[in-house]
């Protein structure tokens, strides 16, 4: 029965697929460092440290949505084919209860310089080493990461064992 559920009365209705969010995550090294925000003013993770980052919009291919991210909150311009998929995190949301699939790319060229275009979502642009991130970074950021240092392109977190 895809997609359908039968009820004791007999009546069958027919269910929708879960929603997925969608989440696109910024990686730009520097060497063995990498650039984290701090979130100001946000009901997410508001204080902790996050790569640049946003969510998938409706009608938006992936790949744009990071390119979009991108500018709108570092003032860079990448193309989409400059883009490249390091990692995948299935991620089941503690707080809701959603999935969410984050995906982390990685530029490998980007025109113009960084800075903070946010200020009202981000007070401070820093990089950090991948190895002493800060107590306070987002802990999925912080799971992702590792398992990109160790070169794994796919991994859960929050999902029953």
């Amino acid at each position: 029965m895809d997609n359908l559920t039968s009820h004791a009365v007999g009546i069958t209705t027919r269910t929708e697929p879960p929603t997925l969010v969608v989440g696109v995550h910024l990686l730009l090294l520097d060497g063995d460092t990498v650039l984290l925000g701090r979130r100001h003013n946000t009901a997410y993770a508001n204080g902790l440290w996050h790569l640049p980052a946003g969510h998938m919009e409706p009608g938006e291919a992936v790949s744009r949505s990071m390119t979009r991210e991108a500018e709108e909150e570092l003032g860079i311009l990448i193309a989409e084919d400059d883009l490249a998929l390091v990692h995948t995190l299935h991620h089941l949301d503690a707080d809701d209860g959603r999935s969410r699939l984050q995906l982390f790319f990685r530029p490998t060229r980007y025109d113009g310089e960084v800075r903070n275009a946010e200020p009202h979502k981000c007070d401070m642009l820093r990089f950090w080493p991948l190895d002493q991130l800060p107590a306070d970074t987002v802990p999925y950021t912080a799971h992702a990461l590792g398992e990109i240092t160790r070169g794994s392109t796919l991994s859960t977190v929050g999902w029953p064992a």
